[in-house]
């Protein structure tokens, strides 16, 4: 066990630790001395105390493992191993993201002596899963939510506002006067407008509502559980807040960026579907455009 390469702790049946290899202490940071023959191991990994999957198994409580962290395996042909990943606020080694395994050792009357952890640093593997992942749901430019993140996102809020009953409200937002601010500023400075535009949207955002890049220079907002008159309150503070950004153009009357935004409102129905939703809000945003842009507009009759 002190010369495996993999880093490696035992437990006894007291939840003392009996080995702490040199892989667990270039690992944690902690020296053997430290831990050996002690039952405070956990501090070696966690900034408050926690069981860790040995102890859980010694102290047969590997159902409240599932709480605790993300649980790969429960049980093996002996039906005893954990298998785990988790996060960990390592106090010595900072924060790292570590696979855990524990299995029971017992004697020749199947008792339980021991549990053996055996752990290994995957924090690299799980940046390099998040950063791909972001790259799947975020768009490049804005940081935003890009539109394969909206349209899956639409649909689940949808299915949420069948169940619940809820209203679902949505935001259409254009920049007015793109192509020719694009044109005239060339794709570095229409690329800063579209940056700065979306950090004030994003900035009116609640924590549950989701704004994305829908396409060149519009941006959708889904609003779950918010009523027409509640969308059109947030719509109102995007308007504003972006021409406050005061954003030169000399395509607008007033010489600043604006943005146009149409709202729509459903209550989501057997028979209904969400592009219904976006339809609807496409509808107002045209009419805000062709009634001088810098405005925003609701739908003709509130959808039932």
């Amino acid at each position: 066990m002190e010369m495996l390469a993999v880093p490696a702790f035992v437990l006894d049946t007291s939840c003392r630790v009996m080995i702490w290899n040199r892989a667990c202490e270039r690992l944690t940071g902690v020296p053997a001395d430290e831990v050996l023959g002690t039952s405070e191991h956990w501090r070696s990994f966690y900034q408050d105390q926690r069981p860790t999957l040995a102890d859980l198994l010694i102290q047969n409580r590997k159902d409240e493992a599932p709480a605790l962290y993300n649980v790969t395996e429960t049980d093996t042909h002996c039906g005893a191993q954990l298998c785990a990943e988790s996060w960990c606020d390592m106090p010595r080694a900072g924060r790292r993201y570590l696979a855990a395994d524990a299995s029971p050792v017992y004697d020749d009357q199947q008792r339980l002596i021991a549990v053996v952890e055996t752990l290994r640093d995957m924090t690299d593997e799980k940046l390099a899963q998040i950063a791909l992942e972001q790259l799947a749901t975020r768009d490049g430019l804005t940081g935003l939510a890009n539109r394969r993140c909206f349209d899956d996102t639409l649909q689940a809020e949808w299915s949420r506002a069948m169940r619940q009953k809820q209203p679902l409200s949505l935001l259409m937002v254009d920049v007015d006067n793109f192509k020719a601010y694009n044109d005239a500023n060339g794709h570095l400075g229409g690329d800063e407008c579209l940056k700065r535009v979306a950090q004030a949207v994003a900035s009116e955002m609640r924590a549950n509502d989701l704004v994305a890049r829908y396409g060149g220079e519009e941006f959708a907002v889904i609003l779950p559980n918010q009523s027409l008159k509640g969308a059109a309150i947030v719509a109102e503070r995007i308007r504003s807040r972006v021409e406050q950004l005061s954003l030169p153009s000399r395509f607008a009357r007033d010489g600043r960026v604006t943005v146009s935004i149409g709202a729509a409102t459903a209550i989501a129905a057997s028979g209904t579907d969400a592009s219904q939703l976006v339809a609807t809000a496409d509808a107002a945003l045209y009419r805000a455009k062709h009634m001088g842009r810098n405005r925003i507009s609701l739908p003709t009759a509130e959808p039932a």
